[in-house]
């Protein structure tokens, strides 16, 4: 009887790994291709960090990661242009954050 109970559960077990497969084809769906930015618009969202930075303002900092669109707000901490970085404190966490400026795709002010 008990060994009968146990074979019913059985194939509950592969359950989670379709669930991680389904999960990726829904991700995969949702997937948008990484906007190319002009010169000029990286000029600008350069600009905008710069001065988030020096007059303390709140942005919306909208970035790419992973086939997906993220927007978080937070306060520019530190800009690197030379070297392609910034440092953000997010809002919700207050959690420093090393970004790479181009994964950046919008930037504006709150």
């Amino acid at each position: 009887m008990e060994h009968r109970g146990m074979k019913k559960w059985r194939p509950f077990a592969t359950m989670p790994e379709q669930y991680i497969g389904l999960k990726e084809i829904i991700d995969k769906q949702v997937e948008v291709a990484q906007p190319v930015l002009t010169e000029e618009q990286m000029e600008q969202i350069n600009f905008t960090l710069i001065e988030a930075l020096h007059t303390n303002k709140q942005v919306y900092l909208t970035y790419y990661k992973r086939g997906q669109r993220i927007t978080e707000t937070g306060f520019i901490q530190f800009v690197d242009s030379l070297g392609g970085l910034f440092v953000f404190i997010d809002d919700v966490f207050e959690l420093k954050n090393k970004m790479r400026l181009n994964e950046l795709v919008d930037v504006r002010f709150v």
